[in-house]
C-alpha cells in the first residue's frame, strides 16, 4: 500500500516525504513542478501531473494501490490571492475537489490536509484555539477554510476520514541539509532575511512599525519545517490506526516580533542587515500566535528544532550552499 504526496516537491511536502520515506513507507509524489521543485525530491515514485486534470488523477489511482493521501499542493501566496482571487479558487479549491472524487472512486478515505492559520482571520484571544472561529479575510485562507467545510460534509456523507493542519509560520530547513526553503518568488520573511545577507537584495525591508506590539513589528509564531513533517507522520499514524477526523493547530506557542527575528539572524550569521521600514501589507494583523496543545496530546508531538536561533541557523547552512 503506498501514500500518495501531492505537491511532493514542495517545501513542506518534501521535507514530509524525507521523514516517510525514513519510516520505510512506499511513497508516490505527485507534483506538476509549477511551485515545487525536483532538486527537493529524495525518494518515491514520482508522477509529474496536475490535480486539475481528472484523467491525470485518475491514471495515478490505477497504477498504485494508495492507502492514504497527504495533500499539500496549493497555491500560498496571500498578496498574490487578493490581486487574482480566481487563480487561487481554480488551483486551491478545483484541484482539491478533483482529489476527493478520485480518492472516493478509488476507496481511499484517508486524507492528511495541509491547512493554515489564514482560516482564523483577525484573531478575537491569543494563543489562537482550534475552537476559534474560522473567518478569513483573504482569498488565500479562504480556499482553506472551504475545503475544511467540504471535508467535514464528505466524512458524514461517505466516511472519508481526514485530520486538518493549520500551519502558522513554517521556516527553517532540514537539519541534514539536504532540503530547504525555495519559493519563487520568496514572500516569507527567515528566507527574504537570509537572501538579503547573501547579497541577492540590497536591503531588507520590513513592513509595517506601527503595530500595537512592544517594538511595532508584527509577533508570529514560527515552526520548524521538520517538526511540521514530523506532525503530519503521527497524523497518518493516526488515520491508518481509524482515528476519527481532527483539526489541529501546528506552531510553537511561542511569538516572536519581526524584529526579534532580525536580531536573531544577525546574532546567527554574524552579518548585519540594512534594514529599512515600509508600510504594513494589506490584511497583515499584530499578533498570530498558536495554542498547539492539542496536537501535543491527541497526536504526542513533540516539537524538537523549533528554537528560533535554530530554525535560523538550518535555514542559514541550507541557504549559503544553494542560493
Amino acid at each position: 500500500m503506498a501514500i500518495l504526496v501531492t505537491g511532493g516537491a514542495g517545501y513542506i511536502g518534501s521535507h514530509t516525504v524525507k521523514e516517510l520515506l525514513k519510516k520505510n513507507y512506499d511513497v508516490v509524489i505527485f507534483d506538476n513542478f509549477s511551485t515545487g521543485h525536483k532538486e527537493l525530491l529524495c525518494g518515491g515514485r514520482v508522477r509529474e501531473g496536475d490535480l486539475r486534470s481528472k484523467p491525470e488523477l485518475k491514471q495515478v489511482f490505477q497504477e498504485f494501490k494508495i492507502e492514504a493521501v497527504l495533500h499539500f499542493a496549493s497555491l500560498i501566496q496571500v498578496g498574490e490571492s487578493y490581486a487574482d482571487p480566481q487563480k487561487y479558487y481554480l488551483h486551491n479549491l478545483f484541484s482539491s475537489l478533483n482529489l476527493l472524487e478520485s480518492m472516493l472512486e478509488s476507496g481511499v478515505k484517508k486524507l492528511v490536509f495541509s491547512s493554515s492559520a489564514a482560516v482564523y482571520g483577525e484573531p478575537r484571544e491569543i494563543p489562537i484555539t482550534e475552537e476559534h472561529p474560522l473567518n478569513p479575510i483573504n482569498p488565500y485562507g479562504t480556499t482553506k477554510f472551504m475545503i475544511e467545510r467540504i471535508l467535514q460534509d464528505y466524512d458524514r456523507a461517505y466516511g472519508l476520514r481526514y485530520i486538518s493542519l493549520r500551519y502558522f509560520n513554517a521556516a527553517g530547513a532540514d537539519p541534514e541539509g539536504q532540503l530547504g526553503e525555495w519559493h519563487v518568488p520568496e514572500t516569507h520573511l527567515i528566507p527574504n532575511i537570509l537572501l538579503h545577507l547573501l547579497g541577492q537584495n540590497p536591503s531588507f525591508q520590513v513592513f509595517g512599525n506601527d503595530f500595537p506590539t512592544p517594538d511595532g513589528t508584527a509577533v508570529r509564531d514560527y515552526i520548524h519545517v521538520t517538526d511540521l513533517a514530523r506532525a503530519h507522520l503521527l497524523a497518518l499514524e493516526k488515520l491508518r490506526g481509524d482515528e476519527q477526523s481532527q483539526v489541529l493547530n501546528l506552531g510553537s506557542s511561542r511569538g516572536y516580533s519581526v524584529l526579534e527575528v532580525v536580531r536573531t539572524a544577525e546574532r546567527v550569521t554574524g552579518k548585519k542587515i540594512n534594514l529599512r521600514f515600509g508600510p504594513r501589507r494589506l490584511g497583515d494583523v499584530p499578533v498570530l500566535l498558536a495554542s498547539s496543545e492539542k496536537a501535543e496530546r491527541w497526536l504526542g508531538w513533540q516539537r524538537e528544532y523549533s528554537e528560533l536561533e535554530n530554525i535560523i541557523k538550518t535555514a542559514w547552512e541550507w541557504h549559503q550552499k544553494h542560493c
